[in-house]
């Protein structure tokens, strides 16, 4: 069920960039479209989460804590809320992306589809940790990937401090409310990574254990 989840975030971040993709070209409908898959998926994520927590034992016979679960769980749950938020504003709120804007924009969804999608993988091998009781060299390949998470979610911080800084640089030509919503979609967009990250870090927690 914990993979099943993921599957369903996955699928809703990877709708980030065909929204931002409408976005940029003024299209009203595909946007619109975007939203509503990304919507249906955030409601999948959340009843797979209701039902997980409903039915997940307070004891569980395996090496694993429930609320390490829970944790996990949740901060996956976050990361397609984040999705759904993204897609809302740019929905409800008119927001015409500038010229030089648009490619780090979809540069910073790309690294954060390409983050997510690594700490999905990790997600994706729990079931042989914990077979193998969270040891050997399963465990030690977990780890690695685990690095080479937290080099993907760095590359993703540069992307989008570079969106930022172009949001600032750009304040004459916007309004004060537009520069405000644009950071805050910059952030979110980037705190989807940090979230991925953060999965990841709770599973090496798991094997540390």
């Amino acid at each position: 069920p914990m993979q099943e989840h993921m599957k369903v975030v996955l699928h809703s971040v990877q709708q980030l960039t065909p929204l931002l993709e409408a976005l940029i070209a003024g299209d009203s409908a595909r946007l619109a479209d975007a939203r509503r898959h990304i919507d249906a998926l955030e409601g999948d994520a959340d009843r797979l989460k209701n039902d997980l927590r409903a039915h997940l034992p307070k004891r569980l016979l395996m090496p694993v804590d429930r609320r390490d679960l829970i944790e996990i769980l949740n901060l996956q749950d976050t990361i397609a809320d984040l999705c759904q938020d993204v897609a809302g504003l740019l929905v409800e709120r008119e927001m015409p992306v500038p010229d030089t804007m648009r490619a780090p924009l979809l540069d910073l969804a790309r690294g954060v589809e390409k983050t997510c999608a690594h700490s999905a993988e990790i997600i994706f091998r729990l079931d042989e940790l914990l077979e193998l009781g969270f040891r050997g060299r399963e465990a030690d390949h977990v780890e690695q990937m685990i690095d080479e998470l937290g080099r993907l979610e760095g590359e993703t911080d540069e992307l989008e401090s570079r969106l930022i800084k172009i949001v600032f640089k750009l304040e004459s030509e916007m309004s004060a409310v537009s520069v405000m919503l644009w950071y805050q979609l910059a952030r979110w967009i980037g705190n989807m990574a940090d979230c991925g990250e953060k999965v990841g870090n709770r599973v090496r927690l798991l094997i540390a254990s």
